[in-house]
């Protein structure tokens, strides 16, 4: 085991920057107020699994089916993009007719588990001992876990205006993340 503490806490500081679950409250608290319950365990846990499996055999999938790093990268970007604009615009693009739930789809992939996190994972797989990015994803997994449990008490502490503000500011800033990830990644297309 080549398990080193400054692996760790960069690892940590990385993915925690990527999954961003400070910035999606605003998009928690839509998903609660669409499905009545989010199942914060299930959400944590489906998106820790993907994110291990992904870290071992991530791109041997990718590989498999044929598309590359790049081509999951652009397509995550696109799903960012739109979810920012629902934020920035008010509009609902993705309807579920029957919502029983939000803990896979959209909150384990692509929110905490998506296309920028799964990314970021096969780029620290390159420079990082694996049981050392391994410790970083439960590490951010508990610390999603607590902020997805708590989002009830979050929503009454910012009040509705504090919610429409951050959901407006964090919009923005996803919609930039989309940018982003879709500029640096569509490079590695052409």
């Amino acid at each position: 085991m080549n398990f080193d503490f400054t692996q760790i806490l960069t690892a940590s500081m990385i993915l925690f920057a990527v999954i961003d679950i400070i910035g999606s409250i605003p998009i928690i608290i839509d998903l609660r107020k669409k499905v009545g319950h989010i199942q914060s365990e299930k959400a944590s846990i489906v998106a820790g699994i993907l994110m291990i499996v992904f870290l071992f055999v991530g791109k041997n999938i990718l590989n498999l089916i044929g598309i590359d790093v790049n081509s999951f990268a652009v397509a995550g970007a696109f799903i960012i993009f739109f979810l920012a604009l629902e934020m920035i615009l008010g509009i609902q693009l993705y309807r579920d007719d029957e919502p029983e739930t939000a803990a896979v789809v959209p909150l384990a992939f692509p929110l905490i588990a998506g296309a920028g996190t799964m990314t970021s994972i096969l780029s620290l797989r390159a420079e990082y001992h694996p049981e050392n990015i391994v410790v970083a994803i439960i590490v951010n997994i508990i610390f999603v876990y607590i902020v997805l449990k708590s989002s009830g008490k979050i929503e009454r502490f910012l009040g509705k205006q504090g919610i429409n503000v951050i959901r407006k500011i964090f919009g923005v800033i996803l919609l930039a993340i989309a940018v982003k990830l879709f500029a640096t990644n569509i490079k590695g297309l052409f």
